[in-house]
């Protein structure tokens, strides 16, 4: 640990141990992460569980039951490849829901970069649909206590039932009020253009 002395900066700078202070300073910014992983410190024990939820491109309904399955093994492999444990995994044909026992030796964007990134690449080359398949720009992360994972396990399941009541946009910005995530309505989803 790096402990800022008042007596050091009052003292004034000298090149050599402004170097050396300066390398400290960078060292202790940089050591905790290296490729966009987090080093894990002994004796360090966590128990997070994220669920996450991302849209098709433009809200369209692209992800055809044909092939829903195929994509969501995928997924999964993504995930824990990346070190982390699928809990439940389901959708709509333009949205996923994503619960996972979350390992903080990854940055979340990283983890949501590399299974919507992958899994698009994956779709294209797959074939699926006509044109290029695309994820919508940004995610929600939302955090849930382990009193609460087999009440998320199950809502995410029984996606089908839920949107025979509200669209995806609806349940979306529940999810944003219920968390009191601040968001401007303008930026939230984009439609179908």
């Amino acid at each position: 640990m790096l402990i800022f002395n008042a007596n050091y900066l009052e003292a004034g700078f000298s090149p050599v141990r402004d170097k050396i202070f300066i390398e400290k300073i960078i060292q202790c910014l940089t050591s905790p992460v290296r490729d966009g992983i987090f080093r894990t410190m002994a004796n360090t024990y966590t128990q997070l569980y994220v669920h996450f939820v991302f849209a098709v491109q433009n809200r369209a309904s692209l992800i055809q039951p044909a092939w829903k399955n195929e994509l969501y093994k995928y997924i999964t492999g993504i995930v824990q490849n990346n070190g982390h444990k699928l809990l439940a995994i389901n959708g709509m044909p333009n949205h996923v829901h994503v619960f996972i026992g979350y390992k903080p030796h990854q940055l979340i964007p990283d983890l949501l970069q590399d299974i919507k990134g992958s899994s698009s690449k994956w779709i294209n080359k797959k074939q699926f649909m006509k044109g290029k398949f695309n994820w919508q720009e940004g995610y929600g992360a939302f955090s849930y206590s382990h009193s609460h994972i087999d009440r998320v396990i199950k809502y995410i399941l029984h996606q089908q039932e839920h949107h025979t009541k509200k669209s995806f946009q609806e349940e979306y910005q529940e999810l944003l009020d219920k968390f009191k995530v601040e968001y401007d309505k303008r930026y939230l989803l984009k439609d179908i253009q």
